[in-house]
């Protein structure tokens, strides 16, 4: 036995010697010297001297494992480092995250002169272009109209006077400004520069090319910067382009002439290119810190098929033609634009423990390429005919992101620049998971997949919350599945899937599973799977306060979900959708909107009000579904476990973890924020007897319930149905239709006493119009409405 031991140990060491006389370690300083070898003792003062040998050392044997160490210490790059197929298994790791840090900034040597009483001028060489100026390792405003506002929202600060005519003739040189806007909808942002001044003194403008779904400028939400005349405040400045002169207005009790001051020089750091045929492989980036790279919104963007996004298809560290590299453990901060980015093939790429923030776009994007999808299209309203469409499932080739893993990144404040963006952005991919995320404080979703091709994602125990700070109509989570099956026109999108019931499967070939997240959204959806968004599995989801949207798609299945103090937004279905919800808590009625068909199965659920349950039930849906008071066990810490007795269970409810949402790694969980608690809506008719709200077409309507509401309302008896709140898109409100205030006394002839009443005429009513008498102003009056 000794002997078998003693050999097993001998193989062992062999393997091992072995294995280290194939790696090559080399070591970069910034106390090193040009020219050295890369040992410890000697190492490379730059990155790229590192890469130049290591390229060298592969050149002459492939078998090599060759890692770079990065010593403490601040590498500023003066271009962005290369890394073909010829450096497979190459590592590039620091120290530790916070002692090394990669810049796409260089150091600033500034000769500052008073300017004014409250501005500095220097000059800098020559076609030196920036346009982020650092301070003491933060980032400076550029000048701007209105001021910069952390609190101001839009654009931290908006006016609808930005680039008046009055405005831009108050600035002597306005060639060179940036206009920003949001989308007319709020669907993203829009940036411009301009570029002159019409005779009638209105600005020319270039760009505008950021969104996929084109409209004017908001006429409110705008900001203009890069104006000199606007630089009026504390820790703005001003590069003038002609005179080569930085203008900087210091922050109370910054000197200058003793402070460290940097531009940014590159739009991104590292570039992992290799090709479907011969990709680069293994190779591994971590414990670094990047930083300070320049804004990218003016690049060219491109469609991504026919989702709301346009891309700029870029980020500071950047994968193409790649197969099992990794990101891990390292912080990306005040980078311009997106910050990592899988294009085209990228398989089992992982991205792990890394934090996120203070970026200009997108923290983590998988985009494949459109050559990939069969029968493309790339605008809202393009549809390719069926008799020319190309019919076979799935993708047309490799090159599509596929396998790879989003896990335990503390995300947050990204988007800062650029509005149209994600914590996780998901496009022509497939099999990507996402997991143990906290993802908040963004301006548009957390995580947002933009069509059906393929499928296959798994997005599970993340925390997402903060979102659509600064944009509309979206959700924490949001996804579009415009593809072969969609088509703008809804009529003709029905007789097409009902015709061929496979289509919305020939993209979204495989089942994405949504489970065990937190999600909370105030300006939008918890959870929006927006239009002809298919095939979908979500269950064990927390959803704080607005709900789950299901709108156009095919094959969606809601199941075991809470739904804190809303329920569900079934929009546009299908007749035949397939869509399936049951054994969820919900907290109201379904908010239905222009429904052909309730899904395949709309049951066992858990309402908090019988009237709200008695809704669904109405169209033959909900038969076995319960309501009361579901018994949270402690919502004020955020557990929303119910308890052992409580009477969800009964419908099939099944309680599942509330405390593994978001990072784990300690030091992020440590930073991480977690949502703000929400306060609960009291469940069931209140002890004053006060008939609770119900949704009707998103109109908020309630029974008339005591003497008090028969006064108010002029009523003869305390009867009818109160409207006490409209949605203005609502059919029912429309063209001179329900007004808030109104008092339904009577639909299609039949008394309306309460919202039971209201709801069991309703329907009845198979047409699209509904004869009411209603209760306006002490006033009766008849009144035709639509209602789909």
């Amino acid at each position: 036995m000794k002997k078998i031991v003693l050999l097993f140990t001998a193989v062992l060491l062999l393997i091992s010697c072995s294995i280290q006389a194939n790696t090559i370690e080399l070591f970069v300083s910034v106390n090193g010297v040009k020219n050295s070898k890369g040992s410890k003792s000697k190492p490379f003062l730059t990155i790229e001297e590192a890469i130049k040998r290591a390229t060298e050392l592969k050149e002459k044997d492939t078998s090599l494992s060759i890692v770079i160490n990065i010593l403490p210490g601040a590498y500023h790059l003066t271009e962005s480092i290369q890394i073909p197929s010829i450096l497979n298994g190459l590592q590039i790791k620091g120290t530790d995250a916070s002692e090394v840090h990669i810049k796409g900034s260089i150091p600033l040597k500034a000769n500052w002169k008073k300017y004014n009483s409250t501005m500095y001028v220097t000059k800098v060489p020559k076609d030196l272009n920036f346009d982020q100026l650092i301070v003491n390792g933060k980032a400076q405003i550029l000048a701007r109209y209105p001021n910069y506002d952390e609190n101001g929202h839009y654009w931290q600060g908006y006016a609808a006077d930005a680039i008046s005519k009055e405005r831009i003739a108050t600035w002597k040189h306005p060639k060179g400004a940036y206009f920003h806007a949001l989308h007319s909808g709020r669907w993203g942002g829009f940036h411009f520069k301009i570029t002159g001044v019409n005779e009638d003194g209105t600005a020319i403008l270039e760009g505008g090319k950021q969104n996929n779904r084109a409209s004017k400028p908001h006429e409110e939400f705008r900001m203009v910067e890069n104006v000199f005349e606007e630089l009026d405040s504390a820790g703005e400045w001003f590069l003038d382009k002609t005179t080569d002169k930085l203008y900087y207005w210091p922050s109370e009790g910054l000197n200058p002439e003793t402070t460290t001051f940097e531009v940014s020089v590159l739009k991104d750091l590292i570039q992992v290119v290799g090709t479907l045929e011969n990709p680069v492989k293994n190779v591994s980036i971590s414990n670094i810190t990047f930083e300070n790279t320049q804004r990218t919104f003016m690049e060219a963007y491109e469609p991504l098929l026919r989702s709301d996004w346009n891309i700029y298809r870029g980020s500071a560290i950047f994968f193409e033609g790649t197969e099992n590299c990794n990101v891990t453990n390292s912080e990306f901060t005040n980078l311009g634009g997106n910050v990592i980015m899988a294009s085209k093939y990228n398989k089992a790429l992982t991205i792990k423990g890394n934090h996120i923030h203070e970026c200009g776009g997108s923290a983590i994007s998988f985009v494949g390429d459109p050559s990939a999808v069969r029968s493309p299209s790339f605008n809202y309203k393009e549809f390719v005919p069926v008799a020319e469409m190309d019919t076979i499932p799935g993708p047309k080739n490799e090159l599509y992101p596929r396998n790879c893993l989003v896990e335990d990144n503390l995300i947050h404040r990204i988007g800062r620049i650029e509005k149209q963006t994600a914590g996780v952005q998901i496009s022509m991919a497939m099999d990507i998971t996402v997991r143990h995320n906290s993802i908040y404080d963004v301006p548009r979703a957390g995580i947002n997949i933009g069509d059906g091709t393929w499928g296959g994602h798994i997005l599970e125990f993340n925390d997402v919350f903060n979102t659509v700070l600064e944009t509309s109509d979206h959700g924490s989570f949001n996804s579009w599945g415009r593809d072969r099956f969609w088509h703008p026109k809804r009529a003709v999108m029905d007789s097409l899937t009902t015709a061929n019931p496979n289509m919305p499967m020939w993209d979204a070939i495989k089942t994405t599973i949504i489970r065990n997240n937190r999600f909370r959204c105030d300006h939008g959806w918890d959870i929006d799977l927006d239009d002809g968004s298919s095939n979908y599995h979500i269950y064990n989801n927390l959803l704080l306060n607005n709900g789950l949207k299901l709108r156009e798609g095919f094959n969606r299945i809601a199941e075991n979900n809470i739904m804190v103090n809303n329920s569900l937004h079934p929009h546009v279905w299908f007749i035949e959708s397939g869509d399936v919800f049951k054994h969820n808590i919900v907290s109201d009625a379904y908010q239905d909107v222009r429904l052909l068909g309730w899904g395949k199965e709309l049951d066992y659920n858990f309402f908090s009000t019988e009237e709200a349950m008695l809704k669904s039930q109405i169209y033959n849906r909900d038969k076995h579904s319960g309501f009361g008071d579901p018994l949270f066990k402690d919502p004020a810490r955020l557990d929303f476990t119910v308890a052992e007795n409580s009477p969800a269970l009964a419908v099939g409810f099944k309680n599942f973890p509330m405390d593994e949402f978001g990072v784990q790694k300690p030091s992020l969980k440590k930073l991480a924020k977690t949502p703000e608690i929400p306060q609960l809506k009291k469940p069931s008719i209140n002890e004053n007897n006060v008939s609770p709200t119900i949704a009707w077409l998103r109109n908020d309507i309630k029974s008339v319930s005591s003497a008090q509401e028969q006064s108010a309302y002029g009523l003869n008896t305390a009867e009818g149905v109160i409207v006490l709140k409209v949605w203005s898109q609502s059919p029912a409100v429309q063209n001179n239709g329900l007004r808030a205030g109104d008092v339904i006394l009577s639909a299609s002839g039949k008394k309306t006493g309460t919202v039971k009443d209201f709801f069991v005429i309703s329907a009845a009513n198979a047409g699209a119009e509904l004869k009411l008498l209603i209760m306006r102003n002490q006033s009766e009056q008849e009144l035709i409405i639509k209602t789909k």
